[in-house]
């Protein structure tokens, strides 16, 4: 079998696999949704004033960040611990499928599910919030920013499920780690309101690179420096992520 038809039939069998749960359907498409609805009121009714007193645009890199963080580092943390505890892994050592091509056919479906569900999130902001965004070329970068940022907490996820002892364990730790990152990031909270020594800290999240090339690209800025910085990390990353994927347990 060649690389790439068993790249394909990972990816076919990944996808599936996300269709048959509804659960995480559910928290993909439609919990994003609601926190939509829910901030997106929150940014009319404070013009003034408050944590979410910038114009509806400034947010639109929380509202996208929601899917590119949460759902890659719980889908592929749990399904690596799932593995694990079915001895999947000892199965497909016997098979010619090499860590790096299981991760990627897995980044490939979360890229995506993700990949739609950001498309109806960005549309939805614009009608719920009244966000005023420069249509052109630059919106196009928000294509690599999202396949960058999924690929990026893709890996994170794959280490993350390398470390946690359990399904359960993979939950409480992506929830740990991605919280803090997405409210703090860029995303909800401008750095104008962090004490001083924090701002440097949210340079070294990957996540406020996704926020800067967002916003960037959606006010008719330069997003090239952050999806450079993003490009890297995700890379980096990645790498990182397919080295945690366990050969058999």
């Amino acid at each position: 079998m060649s690389r790439r038809r068993r790249i394909r039939s990972t990816f076919v069998a990944a996808l599936r696999a996300f269709i048959r749960r509804k659960t995480a359907v559910f928290f993909t498409f439609f919990f994003p949704i609601l926190i939509i609805l829910i901030f997106g009121a929150l940014v009319r009714t404070q013009p003034t004033g408050g944590l979410f007193a910038r114009e509806p645009a400034y947010y639109i890199p929380g509202y996208l960040g929601v899917v590119v963080v949460f759902t890659p580092l719980s889908r592929v943390g749990s399904t690596i611990a799932r593995h694990r505890d079915g001895n999947r892994f000892e199965k497909l050592a016997t098979t010619p499928l090499r860590r790096w091509e299981w991760l990627l056919a897995h980044t490939l479906v979360n890229v995506a599910i993700i990949g739609l569900a950001a498309l109806i999130l960005f549309v939805l902001v614009l009608g719920v919030t009244g966000a005023n965004v420069v249509v052109g070329p630059l919106l196009l970068v928000l294509v690599p920013l999202v396949v960058a940022g999924v690929a990026l907490f893709c890996g994170l996820g794959a280490i993350i499920g390398r470390v946690a002892s359990s399904q359960d364990g993979v939950i409480a730790v992506s929830n740990a780690v991605a919280f803090p990152v997405w409210v703090l990031s860029e995303t909800f909270v401008p750095p104008s309101m962090l004490p001083a020594w924090f701002r440097s800290v949210t340079a070294f999240s990957p996540l406020t690179y996704f926020s800067r090339g967002v916003r960037a690209a959606a006010t008719g800025s330069d997003p090239t420096v952050a999806t450079l910085v993003l490009a890297a990390l995700s890379l980096a990353v990645f790498v990182v992520g397919a080295l945690a994927v366990p050969r058999t347990e």
